[in-house]
């Protein structure tokens, strides 16, 4: 009887602990969204690992966190619409790294229409806390 009860417990636990993250990795996405939207590069470096890369959909593919800022801020510039991230599902691949899937709107400016991608962000629990380690944003294959 006691090890089921110390095995409810560890597993109440390890939920909870993982509700948690879960909520974390919501929260780093959400934060890399807001400093996109204010083009604020040294909040948007805080946010990466320092080898984090990221693969966009014209097939730029970005290497290292110095590089990923230049490359937001240019894009940010090149595509002035508001962004907006949703987070759809995180899965944790470890306890310590997870996979976060969004929806990625780019607000259509002077008439164009929005962009609507996908985006899946790798996070990685670091001694700073969750870090994205990698991005990759899509645009979905058109039905047929």
């Amino acid at each position: 009887m006691k090890f089921l009860l110390l095995a409810c417990l560890a597993s109440t636990l390890a939920f909870a602990g993982q509700a948690e993250d879960d909520q974390s990795v919501r929260d780093l996405v959400g934060k890399y969204a807001a400093a996109r939207e204010h083009r604020d590069p040294d909040s948007i470096r805080s946010l990466f690992t320092e080898q984090a890369d990221q693969l966009v959909s014209s097939g730029v593919w970005r290497h290292g966190r110095e590089t990923l800022v230049e490359g937001m801020l240019g894009s940010s510039r090149a595509n002035p619409g508001g962004r907006t991230i949703t987070v759809e599902r995180v899965r944790f691949i470890t306890p310590d790294s997870a996979v976060a899937d969004a929806r990625y709107v780019i607000k259509g400016s002077d008439g164009a229409p929005d962009r609507k991608m996908w985006s899946t962000f790798i996070a990685v629990r670091t001694d700073d806390g969750w870090r994205l380690s990698a991005i990759r944003n899509m645009l979905p294959a058109p039905r047929r």
